[in-house]
């Protein structure tokens, strides 16, 4: 879906506030109509990316849970342009990865990540277990990502809004997953007026522009034009 719903997508959000501590409804009450995006609904309306049986997790699910799931020093071997490595604390524990010293099939993958399965408006880095995803992704490990959505989601909905620091009656947070749950809606037989235009798609020319890491003389990378933030 090229556009959204900006009213049905603020209303799924405004109820699917919690009503109680601790109670995880993952359902919202959109004009009339009970939608819900569990994890099961979401893998429906996506035609079912990956069937597990009862129990099963995923493989990065199952990686992920083990206190010696990821190899870090794969990690960065693997994202990161030769010579490059995490950034670490003072006391050497691997934080993140600068997107500058990701190669470009690592920076394409981190932006469909922050664009279309975990929102967020901050690229220039990835925290560590963003890049465990991204390696489970590059190294073919199945994924659950209905479950990684509703979860994100479910965040999203629970987190109060920042109000705008310019106009407090707007704002200052993007909410995830606008076309996902516009067309959600409409699944469920919500009439929907898809009107605001999606930020254009990561193809070629995006990742031309923006994924692809720049050497400066001597082999240093400098750090391409900052690409848009996830919608």
């Amino acid at each position: 879906m090229a556009k959204f719903d900006p009213d049905i997508v603020l209303e799924f959000y405004a109820n699917a506030w919690p009503t109680e501590e601790g109670v995880r409804d993952l359902r919202s009450w959109v004009r009339g109509q009970w939608i819900p995006f569990d994890a099961d609904a979401l893998s429906q309306f996506l035609g079912y990316p990956l069937v597990l049986e009862e129990g099963q997790e995923c493989e990065y699910g199952q990686r992920r849970n083990r206190a010696d799931g990821f190899d870090e020093e794969a990690i960065a071997q693997l994202l990161c342009i030769p010579g490059q490595d995490f950034a670490r604390t003072a006391a050497g524990r691997r934080v993140r990865i600068m997107r500058t010293n990701m190669t470009t099939l690592s920076q394409t993958w981190m932006m469909l990540l922050l664009s279309n399965i975990l929102p967020n408006d901050h690229n220039s880095d990835l925290p560590l277990p963003k890049c465990q995803l991204v390696y489970a992704i590059l190294t073919r490990m199945s994924v659950h990502m209905a479950q990684l959505i509703t979860d994100a989601i479910y965040l999203f909905a629970g987190v109060p809004p920042t109000r705008h620091p310019l106009d407090p009656d707007k704002s200052n947070s993007a909410l995830g997953f606008p076309a996902l749950i516009t067309g959600l809606c409409q699944s469920f037989g919500v009439p929907v007026t898809p009107s605001k235009v999606i930020r254009p798609p990561i193809n070629r020319a995006f990742i031309e522009k923006y994924c692809t890491p720049r050497q400066a003389q001597g082999g240093d990378p400098l750090a391409p034009d900052a690409p848009p933030p996830p919608p």
